[in-house]
C-alpha cells in the first residue's frame, strides 16, 4: 500500500524553501473567506438564497440547520462549495420552498451561524457555480528571515503558484486516500454521500502527483509539446499547433493561458500528446489501483489549470510576531497552494485533531 501521506508532503515547490515559519488557525479569525458569488440573486423565484457568515462550523452542518429551519429535507438546501470549518468564512446556500412563504433566517442567529443576506433566485446554486474566494490570513508565532517575503509576493502575484489541491481534499491523515484505496479493492463499500469525497481524493493526488513533476521539470507554468491549455478565468480549453508554440508561451507569461493537467476519467476526444501525456501515463502508471478504481466509478476526464495565480496579493505585519496576508483565488482553487511558497507553516488545527 502506497504510503500517500509521504507523497503528498513530497510535493515540490516551485520558488525557494521559505525561511519565515508561523502558526496558522491559531483561531478561526486567523482564516478568513469570503465566497464571490459572481452574480445577484434575482430577487424573486423558488429558491431561497442565503448569506451566511458561519464561525468554526462546518458547510453540511449549517445545510442541516437550514433545512430544520426551513421544514424541508436536506435534499433541497444547496451551496456552491464546502468551506473550512476552523475558520470564518461567509458563503451563500439556497433553500428550495417553491410557493412557500420564506421565514426570516436571521433567527438562527447564534454564535456559529450569523445570517447577512436573503433573497430569492430562480435556480438553485449548484456546485463550483461561485466565481471566486477572497482570502484574509493571520500567521503567529513568526520566527526566521522574513528579508525575502517582498521580492516572493512580488514574483507570485505575476507567475503565480503550482495549483496543487490542498491538503484538506484528502482528509486528516490522507485518510480519504485511504479509504479511497480500500473500497476500490472492494474492502468495503462507503455511503454515498462519502464516495464524492474519496473520489476526488484519488483524482486530486493523481494530478497533484503529475503537477509535482513538473514543478520538479521547472515547466509547470511553461508549455511544452501536447499540452492542453486553459483560458485563464475560464474552464475553455484548447489545444495548440506545434507552430503557435512561441505565442501560448507569451500568452503564459502574460497570465492569459495556463498549461493543465488531469482528472482522470474515461479519456474525452481532446487529449494531450507527445511529451505532456508520456508525462501523465507515468503518473497513472504508478497508481494502477486508483486509475482502475475511477474507471470503474464511471468518471469522465476534465482538465484543470497547473497554476493560478492570486489577485490582489498583499502582505503586512501586523505586529512582530505576526503576518497578514490577502489575497483572491479561483473557485476550486486552495489558499494553502499560495501559503506554503511563502511561509514555512503548520496548522493549529491540525495539532488540535491528533
Amino acid at each position: 500500500m502506497s504510503d500517500y501521506l509521504s507523497l503528498l508532503s513530497e510535493q515540490h515547490k516551485a520558488y525557494a524553501a521559505p525561511t519565515l515559519s508561523g502558526v496558522l488557525r491559531s483561531s478561526p479569525q486567523d482564516f478568513f473567506v469570503d465566497e464571490i458569488l459572481g452574480f445577484e440573486p434575482e430577487g424573486e423565484g423558488e429558491h431561497v438564497f442565503i448569506y451566511i457568515e458561519k464561525t468554526a462550523a462546518n458547510t453540511q452542518f449549517v445545510a442541516e440547520q437550514l433545512a430544520t429551519f426551513a421544514k424541508v429535507a436536506v435534499k433541497n438546501v444547496s451551496f456552491s462549495g464546502m468551506k473550512d470549518r476552523w475558520a470564518v468564512t461567509r458563503q451563500w446556500f439556497s433553500v428550495q420552498m417553491p410557493g412557500k412563504q420564506a421565514p426570516d433566517f436571521s433567527a438562527l442567529n447564534n454564535a456559529e451561524i450569523q445570517v447577512l443576506k436573503q433573497s430569492r433566485h430562480p435556480r438553485k446554486l449548484r456546485r463550483g457555480v461561485h466565481k471566486a474566494n477572497y482570502f484574509r490570513l493571520r500567521l503567529r508565532q513568526l520566527s526566521g528571515d522574513r528579508a525575502y517575503l517582498d521580492e516572493r509576493v512580488t514574483a507570485i502575484a505575476k507567475l503565480g503558484v503550482p495549483n496543487y489541491f490542498g491538503e484538506q481534499r484528502f482528509g486528516h491523515g490522507a485518510r480519504n486516500l485511504s479509504s479511497a484505496q480500500r473500497w476500490f479493492a472492494g474492502a468495503f463499500k462507503p455511503r454515498r454521500n462519502q464516495q464524492g469525497l474519496f473520489l476526488s481524493a484519488a483524482r486530486s493526488l493523481l494530478f497533484n502527483q503529475l503537477l509535482s513533476k513538473r514543478v520538479a521539470d521547472n515547466n509547470w507554468a511553461d508549455y511544452i509539446p501536447g499540452d492542453i491549455m486553459m483560458l485563464a478565468g475560464t474552464h475553455s480549453v484548447f489545444k495548440p499547433e506545434p507552430s503557435e508554440a512561441e505565442d501560448i508561451r507569451l500568452r503564459l507569461q502574460q497570465g492569459d493561458i495556463h498549461s493543465t493537467g488531469p482528472m482522470f476519467g474515461k479519456a474525452l476526444a481532446m487529449c494531450c500528446s507527445e511529451q505532456a501525456v508520456a508525462l501523465e501515463q507515468l503518473v497513472f502508471e504508478q497508481h494502477p489501483e486508483l486509475c482502475a478504481g475511477l474507471l470503474k466509478q464511471g468518471l469522465t476526464a476534465e482538465r484543470r489549470a497547473l497554476r493560478v495565480i492570486p489577485a490582489q496579493l498583499q502582505h503586512q505585519f501586523i505586529d512582530e510576531d505576526t503576518l497578514e496576508l490577502s489575497f483572491e483565488l479561483p473557485s476550486g482553487c486552495f489558499a494553502t497552494a499560495v501559503m506554503a511558497e511563502l511561509v514555512d507553516y503548520h496548522s493549529a488545527e491540525r495539532e488540535r485533531d491528533q
